[in-house]
């Protein structure tokens, strides 16, 4: 096969296809959406595709034949019906007042009047955008396309400032809810963000808009499956290799088919090497900062369990840690089950890149010397290889002991073991092994395993007053814990840690060692 250029960061239809880029055929959900419906809703995490699908969509409404030739929907369309598509976007720029917004909302309007030749002239904002829609639906003889990009963002960028995120939030709801007393005009309306705001408070009514964010059949409309990247992609993949490229970046699920985020592996192609690309342009600081006030226990991120309402549930002022998290692309569906109707997931890290970049961001940021995070994963990660149990512990004793005392008394932290525990989750867990937390067996739950090199090891956390008492080891003997990692005829390595709540650091490190 022929190697096509990458299209990295190009959301424009038109270029990639008349430009000779690869392009993952998504017109087959297009065709399903326009004929068994007329108004969406789809929330993705940032960079994944929703702006290529919304200007594909924008594409076949304008009747551009010669974009889709060799597509699925070329000899399904019917392209002597040319509609006249609005597009709204909040992808550029932010705004940091509500004057600001309604300014960006009217240059909008009128860039939308000039391309489709139906200047109204001035007005409120309402007003200006109804005569729009009937104006354009009168030209072109067809009822009218309504394509909204990113329309959270405005919130989002001011999401820490309550007070403006609802003023933002008030200016979006006086456009967004013409859409709904337009409907007789209107074609296709589609809107696309990240997070999933109450329908009550910002779109005002608009209880037509089909919310297609956990439908199966529609869990791989942004993304590449593993059948796309072995055949669109089967020219890049070339020294490279495939299970390690699942292993970074495969995972991400809204009930079907996994996906890859397009940013990572497009850069993957590129670039030639395993990296962070997707973490690495930007994970929003406040996200950090609310696992850090919330005293959120990391290693149990890695079993939460919720309902589709709870993890579709975002207002600003009552954001679930769940909800944030699943929105924003760091944790997704690992399983689901049907309760009497009720369908309830268990959330989890989708790949390695996320679990390892992010745990090694919020590390970062506990101990409050990012360098000395960075330093002690690298010496960790050595110490490791070669089973220098003795140097582990010396890894963490200085880790604990570079975190301010005053960190403790300001984040009043009650439970010292899920702390302690949390940073010790992290510092492996920034290194991209596989753990296990809280794993359980029929004698009990062991607070981690860890699977590296061919061994594996065991960990058990106590908190202890002061000196070591030596029943973290003892837990996981009595307990048996090793029993269930025996068939893998691997070494077994029993680790106790305790942490002294007077001292703050490790005061207990008693190692087993397997053969």
């Amino acid at each position: 096969m022929t190697r096509k250029k990458l299209p990295i960061g190009i959301q424009t239809f038109a270029k990639i296809r008349e430009d000779n880029y690869y392009y993952v055929d998504k017109t087959a959900f297009a065709l399903k959406m326009i004929e068994e419906g007329t108004a969406y809703f789809l929330s993705r995490p940032r960079r994944f595709g929703k702006s290529l699908f919304l200007d594909t969509l924008a594409e076949l409404f304008a009747g551009n034949e010669p974009l889709f030739r060799g597509l699925y929907c070329h000899d399904k369309w019917d392209w002597n019906g040319k509609y006249p598509v609005i597009r709204i976007s909040f992808a550029e720029g932010i705004m940091a007042s509500r004057m600001e917004l309604d300014a960006r909302i009217l240059d909008i309007l009128t860039e939308n009047e000039q391309r489709l030749g139906v200047a109204e002239g001035a007005g409120e904002i309402p007003g200006r955008f109804i005569r729009l829609i009937q104006a354009a639906e009168r030209k072109f003889g067809q009822r009218a396309v309504v394509l909204v990009d990113e329309y959270d963002k405005p919130i989002l960028d001011n999401l820490t400032k309550s007070d403006l995120a609802l003023e933002m939030r008030d200016g979006l709801r006086n456009l967004y809810s013409v859409i709904k007393g337009q409907d007789a005009h209107i074609k296709f309306a589609m809107l696309t963000g990240v997070s999933k705001f109450s329908k009550v408070n910002i779109f005002s009514g608009l209880n037509n808009l089909s919310d297609i964010t956990l439908d199966a059949e529609y869990s791989n409309i942004c993304g590449y499956t593993d059948a796309d990247v072995d055949s669109v992609f089967a020219p890049e993949l070339a020294g490279l290799d495939r299970d390690e490229i699942r292993h970074w970046y495969n995972g991400y699920n809204w009930r079907g088919d996994a996906v890859y985020n397009p940013f990572d592996l497009l850069l993957l192609f590129q670039k030639r090497e395993f990296r962070s690309f997707w973490f690495e342009t930007g994970t929003p600081t406040f996200l950090v900062d609310m696992l850090t006030e919330r005293q959120v226990y990391l290693p149990a991120l890695l079993k939460t369990e919720s309902s589709s309402a709870l993890i579709s549930a975002f207002e600003v002022g009552d954001i679930s840690t769940e909800a944030l998290m699943f929105q924003s692309g760091y944790l997704t569906i690992a399983r689901e089950k049907n309760l009497g109707g009720n369908i309830m997931f268990t959330l989890g890290y989708p790949n390695r890149e996320v679990r390892g970049a992010l745990t090694g961001n919020i590390l970062g940021r506990w101990v409050t010397n990012p360098q000395k995070a960075v330093q002690s994963s690298f010496a960790l990660y050595e110490a490791l290889e070669i089973n220098d149990f003795a140097r582990i512990q010396e890894i963490f004793f200085s880790l604990y002991a570079s975190i301010p005392h005053d960190w403790f008394r300001k984040n009043n932290i009650d439970q010292f073991e899920g702390y302690y525990a949390s940073v010790f989750y992290a510092s492996f867990a920034a290194l991209g092994l596989e753990i296990i937390p809280e794993d359980v067996s029929n004698q009990g739950k062991l607070d981690m395993a860890i699977k590296f090199n061919g061994q594996v090891y065991l960990f058990e956390f106590k908190v202890v007053e002061d000196a070591a008492e030596g029943k973290a080891l003892s837990q996981i003997k009595e307990k048996k814990y090793a029993d269930k990692y025996r068939a893998l005829n691997q070494p077994i390595h029993l680790i106790g840690v305790e942490f002294s709540k007077k001292g703050r650091n490790v005061v207990g490190f008693e190692v087993e060692a397997g053969k």
